[in-house]
Formats: structure tokens, C-alpha cells, sequence
């Protein structure tokens, strides 16, 4: 019984923390906007070369209209990151966005798979669990991750021998880029989120825009009916 009655605190507890509720979707708003104004701005920046490499089948997306593709790509990536900056049309910009992370998961990175960053060491690859209940694709990658750590010692010998070693890495160490689904996919579940919560309480402009509306709506119903309109009406 005990038990039960500490069970039943902690679960009150808990639930303390959906007063806070409105951090998730501000987080991930605040992640996902740079992110996005970056890219647009990025596009923009070399709009000539982006239509190209739109357009161009033998290394590039080979998209037909290629420079309709590519403004609506950059207006998506620019509105849509200043508009998730400011909690304004949330659910909808998520639409387009969701729409845009599907065109480059599937034109851009799925031959490459799901890593971004190839795992050079298959005995710590997030591949391993699957590798060992038999999914091909798993096993695939774990045998690019040998390979991987294989190129990797000749590059850094290579920089050790002709190559000021210390000083090339410590920034950051070398990766070999593969360019998979992983953070094209990982947005595209960021947004889905926001396309079922919305913006969130407090700190989006879509929220106060609610709040507006509802005690317009409440005014309106309160003379229709000659009722005193109530105060502090709730915006959720």
C-alpha cells in the first residue's frame, strides 16, 4: 500500500511538469529554424549553381523544372525557418517542410543509407544489434564501417608522414561523410511533432493568436446572450 501511495506522489509530480509543457515544441522550433534558415540561405546564396545541380541528371538531383524546384526548395527553407522562429503558422509551414525533407531523404540519401557520418569501427556500429538478427542491410553496413576504418588509418598515416597531424585535427577529428538519411530523417520527425502539437503555449505568436480569438469569440457570445464577459479566459 505503501508503494502504491509513493506510485501516486511521483505521478503528481509529474504531472507538474506539463505546466512546462510549451519547452518541447520551443526547443525543437528553436533547433530546427537555424537550421533551415542556413540551408535557404545557402541555396540563395549560389542560386545559379542550386538550379544546376536540380536539374543535372549525371551529378546532380535530375529533377524536371529545375529552377521552379529549386526557388520553391529555397522560399520553403527561409519562410519556413523564420515562421518555426516565431511560433507563427506552425502546423502549416510543417506541411511543405515535411514535404521537403521527403524529396532529399529519398533523391538525395537513400542510396546512401541511414548515417550521415560513416561509423568507421563495426564493433561499436548502431548496426551491430541488427547485423546480428540477420537484416542485410545492417550487415551491408557493417561491412562498409571495416572498410571505412581501413581508408581512414591510410589517411591519417598518410597526414602523420607528410602532414602537420596535430594541428589538421584539432578541430575535430577526420570522418569520412556518408550522407545517409540520418538527419534528413531526424528533421523530418522533429517537424511531425510540431505538426501534432503545434507551436506551443506561451512563447508562439500562434498562441496568442488563439487567445486573441477566443476572447473575441467569447465577447461576441457574451453580448449576444448579455453576459458579462469573464475574465482571464484560458488560451489553450
Amino acid at each position: 500500500m505503501k508503494m502504491i501511495t509513493s506510485a501516486q506522489q511521483l505521478h503528481q509530480w509529474l504531472n507538474l511538469a506539463g505546466k512546462s509543457d510549451f519547452l518541447a515544441p520551443l526547443l525543437l522550433r528553436l533547433f530546427l529554424a537555424p537550421v533551415f534558415l542556413s540551408a535557404g540561405f545557402t541555396k540563395i546564396a549560389a542560386f545559379e549553381s542550386t538550379v544546376e545541380w536540380f536539374g543535372n541528371a549525371e551529378w546532380g538531383l535530375g529533377l524536371p523544372l529545375p529552377w521552379l524546384m529549386a526557388f520553391l526548395a529555397t522560399a520553403v527553407e527561409l519562410v519556413g525557418g523564420f515562421l518555426l522562429l516565431f511560433g507563427l503558422a506552425t502546423r502549416y509551414i510543417t506541411i511543405p517542410l515535411m514535404i521537403t525533407m521527403l524529396v532529399a531523404i529519398f533523391s538525395v540519401h537513400w542510396d546512401n543509407g541511414w548515417f550521415a557520418i560513416a561509423p568507421s569501427n563495426p564493433d561499436t556500429s548502431m548496426a551491430q544489434p541488427l547485423a546480428a538478427i540477420g537484416i542485410p542491410a545492417a550487415e551491408n553496413s557493417l561491412a562498409n564501417s571495416a572498410e571505412v576504418g581501413v581508408r581512414l588509418n591510410e589517411a591519417r598515416d598518410i597526414l602523420y608522414e607528410y602532414g602537420d597531424y596535430e594541428r589538421l585535427t584539432d578541430k575535430g577529428n577526420i570522418v569520412i561523410l556518408n550522407n545517409g538519411i540520418e538527419f534528413a530523417a531526424t528533421y523530418f520527425i522533429m517537424l511531425l511533432s510540431l505538426f501534432f502539437t503545434g507551436a506551443g503555449r506561451l512563447v508562439s505568436v500562434d498562441y496568442w493568436i488563439v487567445c486573441w480569438l477566443n476572447r473575441s469569440q467569447h465577447s461576441e457570445d457574451s453580448m449576444q446572450t448579455a453576459e458579462q464577459p469573464a475574465s482571464g479566459l484560458a488560451c489553450d
